[in-house]
């Protein structure tokens, strides 16, 4: 069974930065389209942002110019840097394909406090 591990979280101030990453046994990892997404407290899961197997990028509109998402293909991990943290960014990050297909992750908890 495919695992998604996610890492990096923690408790940040307003204006900080984190580096999330997301380990995974995926097959054939390099071909997948691979997305961060984050759920908040009462929140539905959200999409963050995006990677395709061709280095292309897509942001949700909230985090345009503050995270950047990247992959290593030969690790078959995912990353998310996020800078310029808010206290609205507070939530759960998980990573997944473009499709959510897997079994989700734990996920990783990030807290930004004001």
């Amino acid at each position: 069974q495919v695992q998604l591990v996610e890492s990096g979280g923690g408790l940040v101030q307003n204006g900080g930065s984190l580096r999330l990453s997301c380990v995974t046994s995926i097959f054939m990892f390099s071909i997948k389209t691979m997305n961060w997404y984050r759920q908040a407290p009462g929140k539905q899961r959200e999409l963050v942002a995006r990677i395709s197997n061709g280095q292309n990028t897509e942001y949700a509109d909230f985090v345009k110019g503050r995270f950047t998402i990247s992959r290593d293909n030969d690790k078959r991990a995912v990353y998310l840097q996020m800078t310029s943290l808010k206290p609205e960014d507070t939530a759960v990050y998980y990573c997944n394909d473009y499709s959510a297909t897997y079994p989700w992750g734990q996920g990783t908890q990030v807290t930004v406090s004001s």
